[in-house]
């Protein structure tokens, strides 16, 4: 089950609608990259059970995006925010500033 940043952004999308033991799991695996063992250990659950989790948490975060749409608009958002401030003379310094600032989330 290899780690995708495109579930990263899901699960800040939609994380909420999970469980907090599923979210717990998922922000371990995805945001901390724990490995399942890890996870289980320091959970005191079996690794198949992390598994499971882990599992269960991409189908409802993938369904999720299906009906909504809501990171594919986002990302969108984000190429087209980077694209008016390059054309409005941004520089890259500029744009790095704006997303350590919080202003841009590229």
């Amino acid at each position: 089950m290899a780690k995708n940043l495109s579930l990263v952004l899901l699960l800040d999308c939609y994380g909420e609608l999970l469980t907090a033991r599923q979210r717990d799991i998922a922000e371990l695996y995805f945001n901390e990259d724990l490995s399942l063992t890890e996870i289980a250990e320091t959970r005191g659950i079996t690794r198949q059970a992390v598994r499971d989790s882990i599992r269960h948490t991409e189908q409802t975060l993938l369904e999720t995006e299906a009906k909504l749409g809501m990171a594919k608009r986002i990302v969108g958002m984000r190429e087209c925010l980077e694209t008016i401030l390059h054309h409005c003379g941004g520089t890259d310094t500029e744009i790095a500033q704006l997303a350590r600032d919080g202003l841009l989330l590229l």
